[in-house]
């Protein structure tokens, strides 16, 4: 049974900092991809990062400088530390894990969702 377990969201104060973590198992590959979505209230789930097994990261341009994606491939878990916080990053945060064979955006697998808010 595949499992993404997400942890280390909340509130925080603007200006405030995160971080997310997520454990991935019982997974029939081994991970090419593992990143980090969210989905604001009435906005669509975006990409806010990915790394790949060859450490390539992308991240949504509205995050640059602001979030660090990481990952220890040992443990099949992935890391999003969230610098500087906004309002506007408030968001289910979810993880997903994908192969060699899919793009960062389209995974093969989410966690449930993690809250993070950033009041105005």
């Amino acid at each position: 049974q595949v499992q993404l377990v997400e942890s280390g969201g909340g509130l925080v104060q603007p200006g405030g900092s995160l971080r997310l973590s997520c454990s991935a198992s019982g997974l029939p590959f081994t991970p090419f991809g593992m990143g980090w979505f969210r989905q604001a209230p009435g906005k669509e789930r975006e990409l806010v990062a990915d790394i790949n097994t060859n450490g390539y990261i992308i991240y949504h341009d509205s995050v640059k400088g602001r979030f660090t994606i990481s990952r220890d491939k040992a443990l099949n878990m992935v890391f999003l530390q969230m610098n500087s916080l906004r309002f506007e990053d408030t968001a289910v945060y979810f993880c997903a894990v994908r192969s060699s064979f899919s793009a960062p955006a389209r995974p093969h697998y989410w966690g449930q969702g993690i809250q993070v808010t950033v009041p105005s």
